[in-house]
């Protein structure tokens, strides 16, 4: 193992640098790829339940903005919550965002701790198996697994 910092690009264009390969990231560092889905945008009227929300379920991390927006780091996916009453839903038009999870009986059991609400529970569809909710606000998601 070499000393000094070491730096490993991913497959989804972020570059991460830690100083041997069992600590932790220093900074994960985003670069853009281009015609990528770069950053997106949910509406929130209560940015900390939103943010307790997701933090739990999920992991990610905020920075506030003051009262009118809250950027969020997913990972490999960065967005914001700006303040808004309505909300993001099919029955609406909007795209739905889906996430993958391994745990998917795991993860719907953490969205309903954290404060979600299912739609749809856990159903099979060609490809896998997922489930929908409503995260706080109201925002209509979901969790597919191929396990």
């Amino acid at each position: 193992m070499r000393s000094g910092l070491q730096a490993w690009a991913s497959l989804v264009g972020r570059v991460v640098v830690s100083v041997v390969s069992t600590s932790p990231p220093l900074a994960i560092i985003s670069v853009p790829t281009n015609l990528d889905i770069d950053y997106i945008e949910l509406p929130a009227s209560d940015f900390d339940a939103v943010e307790a929300f997701y933090t739990s379920v999920f992991g990610w991390t905020f920075e506030d903005y003051g009262p009118e927006y809250r950027a969020f780091n997913a990972g490999r996916l960065d967005g914001g919550f700006y303040k808004a009453d309505v909300t993001s839903s099919q029955e609406a038009g909007a795209a739905l965002v889906i996430f993958y999870a391994e745990a998917l009986e795991a993860v719907q059991a953490s969205v309903t701790e954290a404060g979600g609400s299912i739609l749809k529970p856990i159903f099979d569809f060609p490809g896998g198996r997922r489930f929908q909710f409503t995260d706080p606000h109201g925002n209509e998601l979901a969790v597919w697994s191929d396990r």
